[in-house]
């Protein structure tokens, strides 16, 4: 299963809710934890448990972003959603293996689980034991903005828009340990709704660097971030090319297609962006 874009509703917004199974986002993140107030989050929990309850005819992966394991919530969340059964969790604020297994012991028969690998300065320094759980991960992502207020940073990103050096480890180290884990690399979300050139830009070059999909905010985000992580018609038959070439020569190392020497690093690129036709 391949997600590009993974739009957040807020678990207490029944309306945005079901609007949103029409908007082309190929998985939604009811949010339990932070788009909902602490007064609202037992109402919040009936109104995603009827949402998962709901007819599933849409082909829309449902999410459930939960509160953290050590909020005090999470086990909470837990026990009211998953009579649901939604397709996959969300774990905020995820510092490496142990917090997976933390989950885990509090319910039983849990769905695979994406966490938010990066979002304290404590997970970022765990990432890498994230591979000893990748059998429980469905991908692994990031949050920027909760990572600047844990270092109490007065911003994230420089006035064009492109995140400032601490924030652009993070992201690397998170797209290095999804792939390390085996799992799908999702960026963080673009915060700038109005931006859409700015989106653009940056959905393009995620796609680029080695991310299978992005977070988004706002559902005008959804169209644009489909389409960055969607391989062009070009891309594909580069690909196709590729691997054509290489079988109809095995015992090849090396082969000259398209101007340019290819060998196995670029035949698993070919692999990998066939792979996400799926």
């Amino acid at each position: 299963m391949t997600l590009r874009s993974l739009l957040f509703v807020p678990g207490d917004r029944p309306d945005r809710m079901e609007k949103a199974m029409g908007l082309g986002a190929d998985a939604l993140i009811l949010d339990l934890e932070d788009a909902v107030a602490p007064a609202n989050k037992a109402t919040a929990r009936a109104m995603v448990l009827d949402r998962l309850k709901a007819p599933r005819d849409h082909g829309v992966t449902i999410i459930v972003r939960i509160n953290p394991v050590d909020s005090g919530l999470a086990a909470h969340d837990l026990a009211a959603i998953m009579p649901g059964r939604p397709d996959m969790i969300m774990l905020p604020k995820a510092e490496g293996a142990a917090a997976i297994a933390a989950l885990d012991a509090m319910h039983p028969g849990l769905p695979p689980i994406i966490p938010l690998a990066a979002e304290t300065p404590g997970g970022l320094f765990d990432l890498g034991t994230m591979r000893q759980c990748a059998g429980r991960l469905a991908g692994l992502t990031w949050g920027a903005e909760d990572m600047a207020a844990g270092v109490g940073a007065t911003a994230n990103r420089d006035a064009a828009g492109l995140f400032l050096p601490p924030y652009q480890l993070a992201r690397s180290l998170t797209l290095f340990a999804a792939h390390a884990a085996g799992v799908a690399a999702i960026d963080t979300v673009y915060p700038d709704i109005q931006d859409m050139d700015g989106l653009t830009a940056y959905a393009a070059a995620a796609a680029r660097d080695g991310f299978s999909g992005m977070m988004a905010i706002h559902p005008a985000q959804v169209a644009v971030i489909n389409a960055a992580f969607t391989p062009t018609g070009d891309q594909v038959a580069h690909a196709r090319a590729i691997i054509d070439a290489f079988a109809a020569n095995p015992g090849a190392g090396v082969l000259k297609i398209g101007g340019k020497m290819i060998d196995a690093p670029h035949v698993r690129q070919a692999e990998r962006l066939l792979a996400r036709l799926r």
